[in-house]
């Protein structure tokens, strides 16, 4: 069990490191102003704003619920699923942050991105590969005791 943690922690903390990848060349990129920032109001930007905020809408409760849909058995059922979970959950980080960034303006980025970046890293702690987390999911749940 100790190696399917240690494998989930690559994909845990690559995430991470993806989105800090994301946020310091975006950060860069904005700063020299290297591009053109997209209007907010406009066409792009709306569909922009709409695929980032769906995006987080379905694929981080979809990840935070998986393996309870799943229920897997086995080790070799269940690391996958974790994997999908870490990388369903935190995939509007980077997407959020780039967002942000992309749709600024005189007045500075674009704060509601932010804060879909934020509630995928909330969700994305709650994907924390541990010992006592996978012992708990791979343990099966009794379905005649009550749940409150």
């Amino acid at each position: 069990m100790d190696k399917v943690v240690r494998h989930l922690n690559w994909y845990y903390y690559g995430m991470m490191f993806i989105t800090l990848i994301a946020m310091s060349a975006m950060y860069y990129v904005w700063k020299n102003q290297l591009y053109t920032p997209i209007d907010r109001t406009s066409t792009l930007g709306m569909v922009v704003q709409y695929f980032v905020i769906f995006d987080a809408l379905i694929t981080i409760p979809l990840g935070l619920y998986l393996i309870k849909w799943r229920k897997p058995t086995t080790l070799e059922a269940y690391q996958p699923l974790a994997v999908a979970r870490i990388l369903l959950v935190s995939n509007s980080m980077p997407l959020g942050i780039i967002a942000y960034f992309l749709l600024a303006d005189e007045k500075g980025c674009y704060m509601s991105m932010f804060w879909v970046a934020a509630i995928a890293a909330i969700g994305w702690y709650f994907t924390k590969p541990t010992l006592s987390k996978v012992d708990k999911e791979m343990t099966p749940q009794d379905p005649n005791l009550p749940t409150y």
